[in-house]
């Protein structure tokens, strides 16, 4: 009898022994650093939720980012090289291979001891990996920092019945009306109630849109003032009178059209 007494208080201590060590098993697990935890948490999240990590969510409108074509093309477009602009590269150990390169007409650049590369239509961190990738049998992991020295300045194109038709910086926010007045305004032939805005979409696409200036310059508004894009081209058609004016006399002319009609 007390043989089997003893057997029960000490299997009944055991599972007494078992229940306090599972116990503090799981406070010890509970116990978890703070920091951890916050760690943990940012982990599942991207973009501002990620504090000082560098990972960040994308954004719409990002830099170089791709819209709708038919709509204006990249939102967001970076500079891509085109002839004629002048980089200068300098690597960080290897001052020997600093350089001025210009694009050639057909696109390429030549690199000191490298050779030719292709870099038309590139923007400036593929170019960047483009001489990266030209010096690794020259250089071990060659670092190379690129500026862009001179290039393609924003313009826009005046012609037909203007002052002065050619190519003008597209130096800030213009209008087609202000691009008139700065190639020299109106000729005494321009048919200004059709003033035609060629904008080129794309390679394959031109947009066209026809603006009423002379109906702007009546009523004394320019809401309906379209705003120039780089590239785009403004021609000013000639009025129909003086098509046929070279075949008539001057007071023909003038006894039968007045120049408020255009």
């Amino acid at each position: 009898m007390e043989c089997h007494f003893s057997i029960a208080k000490y299997a009944g201590i055991a599972v007494l022994s078992l229940s306090f060590c599972s116990a503090a098993h799981a406070q010890g697990n509970t116990n978890v650093d703070p920091s951890e935890t916050k760690e943990a948490f940012q982990s599942s999240l991207t973009g501002a939720g990620m504090g000082s990590s560098s990972t960040t969510a994308a954004k719409p409108g990002r830099a170089d980012d791709q819209g709708n074509p038919s709509l204006g093309g990249e939102r967001h477009p970076l500079y891509r090289l085109q002839p004629s602009d002048v980089i200068e590269i300098s690597f960080t150990v290897a001052p020997e291979f600093n350089q001025a390169l210009t694009v050639q007409p057909d696109g390429y650049v030549m690199l000191k001891d490298a050779g030719m590369v292709y870099v038309h239509g590139l923007d400036l961190q593929q170019f960047t990996d483009a001489i990266q990738k030209a010096y690794q049998g020259y250089l071990h992991d060659p670092q190379v920092a690129v500026t862009l020295k001179d290039f393609q300045r924003p313009y826009f194109v005046a012609g037909g019945e203007v002052g002065r038709p050619g190519k003008y910086e597209l130096r800030s926010d213009t209008t087609v009306m202000e691009a008139v007045q700065i190639a020299g305004g109106f000729t005494q032939q321009a048919k200004h109630s059709q003033v035609v805005l060629f904008r080129r979409v794309n390679d394959e696409l031109v947009e066209t849109q026809l603006l009423n200036l002379k109906k702007m310059l009546k009523q004394k508004s320019l809401t309906e003032d379209a705003h120039l894009r780089p590239g785009d081209l403004i021609f000013v058609p000639q009025n129909s009178i003086s098509k046929i004016a070279r075949f008539m006399s001057r007071a023909s002319v003038s006894t039968y059209i007045t120049p408020t009609q255009f």
